[in-house]
């Protein structure tokens, strides 16, 4: 079995035709990430039912610190993933094994201390975040089952995910995605409107996001007992039984730079409702509504890089650089037609998207504005990720963690404050296409000239 298999993912990194390798990895990953986003909407359409401008936007100002949680998955699954697909390419599948229990026991410890890290400030968390006297009390309940309560199962689950994915098994990692985002959408309602009452609604929607994240933590655990034979790099070891230090430092030189990459565009999302904040809460609603619509294309894009990651860190270890160039021209076309299509559908159609989530009508016709303006940027979105991935799959995480630094700090956050300053609420909103502008023709100058230093004359493309 386990040789059947090896040669099954074996056929995927090396022998399918390019265009049917990357949909068989990206394809699962794109849907998971779909149903990350709806049940992640479900929240703030279910609240947004209530019609309540200041529980919208408290269970908003909770995205940020949610997405952490996604960030430090990102410190193992990343780190970890894309190693281990380097390791399948040059055969070492002992020490990618043991890479995979590292990654496990290290996803774990982190969960656990950013819940209780949670728990203890969640005071001045808070307040961190843009809440106020009318948005404190829905924020923190919503945090406290979501973060402190929902932490650990958030982050292993995804990071789970990432694992298995580094094998080939795009399908089975992407399915506990989905179905804990099916669960937490069917859950939002029955806990929302039928067993909390009135008044309590963002309660009901964190406890039903938190139990379907330990939901999908529990089907990862059922998938991975069922592997143990047929695939054996996914078997847990001892904790003591450490891969080389060689392994170890691969983990966090792609990890450590992926996180933070994670969190700084989680701090743009802060910086943005800091500001809006201080507007009203209506535009603080509105803006909170545009970051969650504004992820369906962009999810779709990062599903569309995690899905090539695997493929291009297998063909980049094994030095077959047509291979991954194939894998990596496909993907960016494919992304760019995702980024063209979802540009003509949000100017079309911003206002009824803004309308699905809330009735409030000034609340509306706000973020309608908002929407238009934010999503010129996709594509420069997708080409922002789409090089952070490429490097994560070479193994430089330093390159990663360099463009993530240009873009948040250097070119999107100040960029924020500047055009805040000049053009008011409109000017925050606008600020991502004029940022992100800047951050690709960074991204195209770096990836050239590493190409060029690290590939061979015939594979610079």
């Amino acid at each position: 079995m386990a040789a059947e298999t090896e040669a099954k993912n074996k056929e995927i990194f090396e022998e399918l035709p390019v265009p049917r390798a990357v949909r068989t990895m990206a394809i699962p990953t794109i849907i998971s990430q779909l149903i990350v986003l709806i049940y992640n909407m479900a929240d703030t359409f279910f609240i947004g039912r209530t019609n309540d401008p200041y529980m919208v936007a408290g269970a908003s100002l909770i995205l940020p610190l949610f997405n952490i949680t996604l960030s430090l998955s990102n410190l193992a699954g990343v780190g970890g993933g894309a190693l281990i697909s380097r390791l399948l390419g040059i055969k070492q599948s002992e020490e990618a094994r043991k890479v995979y229990s590292f990654c496990v026991w290290l996803g774990l410890l982190v969960s656990a201390l950013f819940s209780l890290g949670t728990l203890l400030f969640m005071r001045p968390l808070m307040g961190l975040l843009g809440a106020d006297a009318d948005t404190y009390a829905f924020a923190s309940g919503y945090a406290f089952f979501v973060i402190v309560c929902g932490a650990v199962p958030t982050v292993l689950s995804t990071t789970l995910s990432n694992l298995i994915r580094s094998v080939g098994e795009s399908r089975k990692a992407g399915l506990g995605i989905t179905m804990g985002g099916l669960i937490n959408i069917a859950l939002d309602p029955l806990f929302m409107f039928v067993l909390l009452p009135d008044g309590m609604e963002i309660l009901g929607a964190g406890a039903a996001t938190c139990l379907s994240n330990c939901l999908a933590c529990c089907y990862f655990a059922v998938v991975l007992f069922g592997m143990r034979k047929t695939e054996p790099v996914l078997r847990l070891c001892s904790p003591h039984k450490l891969p080389s230090r060689r392994s170890i430092a691969g983990i966090f030189t792609v990890g450590v730079p992926s996180a933070v990459v994670t969190f700084l565009f989680d701090l743009d999302y802060i910086v943005i409702d800091r500001l809006m904040s201080g507007y009203n809460g209506v535009a603080l609603a509105a803006v909170g509504i545009v970051l969650k619509a504004e992820r369906l294309p962009l999810n779709v894009g990062i599903g569309i890089c995690q899905g090539m990651v695997p493929i291009v860190a297998y063909n980049y270890a094994a030095k077959n650089y047509p291979r991954m160039n194939a894998v990596k021209n496909y993907s960016l076309r494919l992304g760019l037609i995702c980024a063209a299509v979802s540009i003509t559908l949000y100017e079309l159609f911003a206002g009824q998207i803004m309308g699905i989530f809330i009735n409030d009508a000034q609340t509306v016709s706000l973020g309608t504005g908002f929407l238009r303006a934010r999503v010129l940027a996709t594509p420069l979105m997708f080409l922002s990720f789409f090089h952070v991935h490429l490097f994560n799959g070479f193994g430089e995480g330093g390159h990663a963690l360099f463009l993530g630094v240009m873009r948040w700090l250097v070119f999107n956050i100040p960029m924020l404050f500047l055009l805040n300053a000049l053009f008011g609420m409109n000017g925050i909103v606008w600020s991502q296409v004029t940022a992100d502008t800047l951050t690709v023709l960074l991204s195209l100058i770096v990836y050239r000239r590493y190409a060029r230093l690290h590939f061979p004359p015939a594979a610079v493309q």
